[in-house]
């Protein structure tokens, strides 16, 4: 997540001294952005060297007097009642965004211009861990997530918040609509939906959008136009915005873990 992106979340849905969870908090943005707005600040992230580099960031943006508002926790978001059970009932806001696919390459330009490999093997993945959500497709990425947004419903106080940073992939020639999937596996665990706000990563300028695409996202771009699919590049991020209800859910209403 751009800590851009994630101070304007962290500004607009919560208020200083309040409580903030990332429950997939990666290298710490949401939760160094947090500290720095005044609120308190708790990280959950599965894989450790993610969740060493978060430390290092703390350490190195935030001041004396403001690293100790954050707590970094290790485990997976999927099981958020055995690593945060103690914080249920008790946050403020909860701001993630889940991944959207396990490759994350360094380009070693050099190298490719040298016929090697574009990016070292060591760089592709979130994660070699198959548990990491990365990894996951189809039902089984929904499961997992359902049991995320579940376990942040328990996290959350009655009219917390959850936003969620989603982006719309293309797989097998097909748009993945995550924003969409989001809203519906959120509302499952109880949550309603409060908005839906476009993130733009390009400037605008004279009318037009003016954007910095990756090399991946062009070269994707430019296969499925060559193949005859009006493909475009995608110049945002869909920030979902849900609330879980100030009131307690009717007795005998069903809610998914």
């Amino acid at each position: 997540m751009l800590p851009e992106l994630a101070r304007r979340i962290v500004a607009e849905y919560s208020k200083p001294g309040q409580l903030v969870a990332d429950v997939m908090a990666g290298v710490g943005t949401t939760l160094v952005e947090a500290a720095a707005l005044g609120r308190r600040a708790v990280g959950v992230e599965l894989e450790a060297r993610w969740l060493d580099l978060a430390a290092k960031n703390v350490e190195h943006v935030l001041s004396p007097e403001q690293r100790p508002l954050v707590e970094l926790r290790l485990g997976d978001a999927t099981a958020l009642d055995e690593i945060a059970g103690d914080l249920q009932g008790r946050v403020d806001l909860v701001c993630t965004s889940p991944p959207y696919a396990c490759d994350a390459g360094i380009i070693d330009k050099p190298a490719w211009l040298a016929g090697e490999r574009m990016c070292p093997d060591e760089t592709r993945n979130y994660s070699t861990k198959r548990a990491n959500l990365g990894h996951a497709r189809g039902a089984a990425y929904e499961d997992a997530v359902r049991r995320v947004y579940a376990g942040c419903f328990d996290l959350l106080r009655p009219g917390g918040v959850l936003a969620i940073v989603t982006k719309n992939t293309r797989r097998g020639g097909r748009t993945l609509d995550l924003a969409g999937l989001t809203v519906a596996l959120a509302r499952e665990a109880g949550f309603t939906y409060l908005q839906h706000v476009i993130a733009l990563h390009v400037a605008i300028r004279d009318g037009a959008l003016v954007g910095r695409p990756s090399f991946w996202q062009l070269t994707s771009v430019r296969k499925a136009r060559a193949k005859g699919e009006p493909a475009h590049l995608v110049a945002h991020e869909d920030l979902v915005v849900l609330l879980k209800p100030a009131a307690a859910p009717k007795k005998g209403t069903a809610r998914a873990h």
